[in-house]
């Protein structure tokens, strides 16, 4: 019997012999599997099989999301084949896991110790008052964009900031007083008011920050105190996390691939920011959402039902409004045959006119938001104040481009490990990097999802387009940090952190999948599902927990 592994042969291709293949009694277990998997969507269209590997997962009973036998086992078997035939076991197991530990990372970490999470909160906090355009504030140092923030509010963001920034000496702890923390939170939100300082974040534009400022005006609908007001904005953007995410996982039920996108959903970096307050929550969410999507169309043949095209095409406008470095991945949604769209004729078009209105949508917020780009120097230290100035560098790289790749290689050498340890998870601004342990979970994790996903198709010319637009994002995260957070001349590109690389991530394995034929196989030459999608879990699992408790510990003691 000649197996998947042996014959290389990629799902495409065995599309094509399904007619041959329709008479053996391997096959028709998959197609009446495949159709109780998706009602109404035909085989060609769901799990991509093999004979030998249909038989396989028929024998094995449960090797496969559809194999496992709904007799014998009565309502808990009904749900079970439910969940994985209408939900999907790595969507389910992502909601499980996000769930958990987003909240678990919203509690451990003090009030507005994430990412840049007090001109995070800033920003979230005037999108809730309907202030959508980036407001200049009166500001002595410099050109200055923020909006007005309660003072109770500020209060606690002044002693967190002052926490964070103590930078104690081992083995103290890194939070100085517990019990500040509680007095502070709950204090009442004053209606009294004060300029804040945000133009870091005053350049997004306020579709990142939607599910925030719903959970900042339902704390002030309930009248909660600042301590809950924080939690409660936090667990929102958690929420829009799960749900985004989740259908993304959602949507490739049914083939192994779904467990490489869960292990990057669940990254410990990618939780953590799930449970604080920033922009980045609904960027991962929705990149994710893209990356999925482009992988069933595109790499794995596969027709996305009307509510997933309806996602993409959203998707396609809101991602380069929530982060502009990742407005070329948002227009991989294009390169989708019209097929898998479901589109014919002159409706075939409608994916090219939903990309041309987000680069138009890009473009018109870039033009709104250019001016925060003079005030960018106020981040860093007062002696480079005003050494940031975009204008100039650009004209540097237009002008001598080989001095930019030179600091760019520069830039590669010194910190490269520091992006690596990164993309993991270095944990808010207390700059907590993630155990060993946890990236080699990680790591065990990206390896076996690797190795069960399927073998992918796709035109070669559209997955070279793909590949030279990861690269071109990571370039532009570059380019990016380098004109608006580098002073002129300095001697690297500095603000890069490993977790930009993060949305990225799906796509470019997607890419790798494309061209690396390996695959893991058991002992009879069959990728099994049940035994390494187990692994996955369980390593990302423990990734988790021990990410959380060297947090916990060094932060709280």
């Amino acid at each position: 019997m000649t197996t998947e592994a042996e014959a290389g042969v990629g799902p495409g291709q065995k599309h094509a012999g399904n007619k041959e293949m329709d008479g053996t009694a391997g096959n028709k277990g998959v197609d009446r599997s495949a159709e109780n998997m998706e009602a109404g969507q035909s085989a060609v269209d769901m799990k991509v099989s093999h004979p030998a590997e249909s038989v396989e997962v028929d024998r094995s009973a449960g090797n496969s999301e559809v194999g496992r036998p709904e007799s014998g086992a009565g309502g808990l078997a009904r749900v079970w084949c439910w969940l994985q035939r209408r939900v999907g076991l790595g969507a389910a197991g992502f909601v499980v896991v996000a769930g958990v530990f987003g909240v678990i990372f919203s509690v451990v970490t003090p009030p507005f110790w994430g990412h840049d999470e007090i001109t995070q909160f800033g920003r979230a906090y005037q999108v809730a008052q309907g202030g959508f355009l980036p407001e200049r504030i009166a500001d002595d140092r410099g050109v200055s964009y923020g909006g007005d923030i309660p003072l109770s509010i500020d209060g606690l963001m002044g002693y967190a900031f002052g926490d964070y920034n103590r930078k104690p000496v081992e083995p103290e702890r890194f939070a100085a007083d517990p019990v500040a923390y509680r007095l502070l939170g709950s204090a009442p939100v004053t209606s009294a008011t004060k300029p804040m300082w945000f133009t870091n974040t005053a350049a997004y534009s306020p579709i990142p920050y939607v599910a925030a400022a719903v959970g900042i005006r339902l704390s002030e609908a309930f009248g909660l105190n600042v301590g809950a007001t924080v939690q409660l904005t936090r667990i929102a953007g958690l929420v829009a996390y799960l749900l985004v995410v989740g259908f993304a996982l959602r949507a490739c039920r049914g083939f192994r691939i779904q467990w490489l996108a869960f292990t990057v959903a669940v990254l410990p970096i990618a939780l953590f920011q799930a449970g604080t307050v920033t922009a980045d929550t609904m960027t991962n969410a929705l990149a994710l959402l893209v990356s999925c999507l482009l992988v069933k169309g595109l790499f794995l043949g596969a027709r996305l039902s009307r509510v997933e095209t309806a996602a993409a095409l959203a998707a396609t406008v809101a991602l380069p409004l929530s982060k502009p470095t990742y407005v070329l991945l948002a227009m991989l949604v294009a390169l989708i045959p019209a097929r898998q769209y479901g589109f014919r004729n002159c409706v075939r078009w409608i994916p090219w006119i939903g990309a041309v209105l987000g680069a138009g949508l890009f473009a018109a917020w870039m033009k709104v938001a250019a001016p925060t780009g003079d005030g960018m120097g106020l981040m860093r230290p007062p002696a480079q104040w005003h050494s940031v100035r975009p204008g100039d560098q650009l004209h540097g790289i237009l002008s001598h481009p080989g001095h930019f790749l030179s600091v760019f290689t520069d830039s590669i050498w010194y910190r490269d490990q520091r992006w690596f340890t990164q993309f993991f998870g270095e944990l808010g601004f207390a700059y907590i990097d993630v155990p060993a342990v946890s990236i080699l979970a990680c790591l065990l994790a990206f390896a076996v999802a690797v190795g069960m996903a399927e073998r992918l198709t796709g035109d070669r010319w559209r997955t070279i387009v793909v590949a030279l637009t990861v690269l071109a994002s990571v370039a532009m995260i570059y380019v990016t940090l380098y004109m608006s957070f580098s002073p002129v001349d300095y001697y690297l590109v500095d603000g890069v952190q490993g977790r930009y690389f993060v949305p990225l991530a799906v796509v470019a394995f997607a890419v790798l999948l494309r061209w690396m034929p390996l695959r893991l196989t058991n002992t009879r030459g069959v990728t099994p599902v049940r035994g390494p999608a187990i692994a996955v879990v369980v390593a990302t699992v423990v990734a988790l927990v021990a990410a959380v408790a060297k947090y916990h510990f060094m932060v709280w003691g």
